[in-house]
């Protein structure tokens, strides 16, 4: 009896599930963040945009505008004096980082990442979040006269006297000597943890590292579009493997 044909017919015409609304407003399972987004009235300086609905807490907002981050103990001083337009853009992306609570269609699971992970061992990270042509040139060209050692900041440190120092034979450069184009700053910065989008903030199609607090949130809709194309790969995975195992059964 061919009964299964039917119902593999059947299961052709069904709506494809998608990921949808488990991938909006949600915070990462990492080593700052909060379980869930909720207000939070006393985020510091460049955080305060997420103040309505933020994934960190304002001790975690504070921490991360010192020059050795309590949040990792990642120095931006390791070549020297960073000029303070490009220092600003780099507490910016670190409070994108732990505030945004509209990264989930990025967020990808990790095993080991030192610096992302909790006790346990594992953890979450953004992997390819598309930031705005405009976010990544302004980036690139505040930061042209300061100095780093290397290319990707998740990559080996001088970790002996309790912060990030240039390790042996990485000697300091002008950025556009390690990072010579904005893409090459926004993608390789951190691993790949954004990516640099051709499209502009006025697009709907990026994400912005910062925005004004009082114009809104703009990466609310960017996630909601982003999550609409996500395929829930959970369910897809069982349907799959049940589709496969129904000449089986006949």
């Amino acid at each position: 009896m061919e009964w299964w044909w039917q119902l593999l017919l059947g299961l052709g015409t069904v709506t494809p599930i998608w990921a949808g609304d488990e991938l909006l407003n949600v915070c990462m399972k990492a080593k700052h963040h909060k379980r869930e987004p909720s207000p939070e009235d006393q985020l510091y300086e460049e955080c305060v945009p997420w103040k309505d609905n933020a994934c960190c807490t304002s001790n975690t907002s504070w921490e991360a505008h010192l020059d050795v981050s309590l949040l990792y103990s990642f120095s931006l001083l390791h070549c020297g004096l960073m000029m303070p337009d490009c220092q600003r853009h780099f507490i910016q992306a670190v409070c994108f980082y732990e505030c945004s609570p509209n990264l989930g269609p990025w967020i990808q699971q990790v095993v080991r990442l030192s610096w992302e992970v909790g006790l346990s061992g594992q953890g979450e990270r953004i992997l390819d979040a598309p930031l705005c042509r405009e976010d990544c040139e302004q980036w690139w060209a505040d930061c042209h006269t300061s100095y780093t050692c290397q290319s990707n900041w998740h990559g080996s440190w001088d970790w002996s006297r309790g912060k990030s120092r240039c390790p042996a034979r990485a000697p300091c450069h002008p950025f556009p000597h390690y990072f010579p184009t904005p893409a090459d700053l926004c993608e390789k910065i951190w691993s790949n943890s954004f990516k640099a989008s051709p499209e502009r903030r006025d697009s709907g199609r990026c994400l912005q590292k910062w925005f004004e607090p009082a114009q809104g949130n703009p990466n609310v809709a960017v996630a909601r579009l982003f999550a609409r194309s996500a395929p829930s790969w959970e369910l897809s995975c069982i349907l799959m493997a049940f589709l496969l195992s129904l000449p089986f059964l006949s």
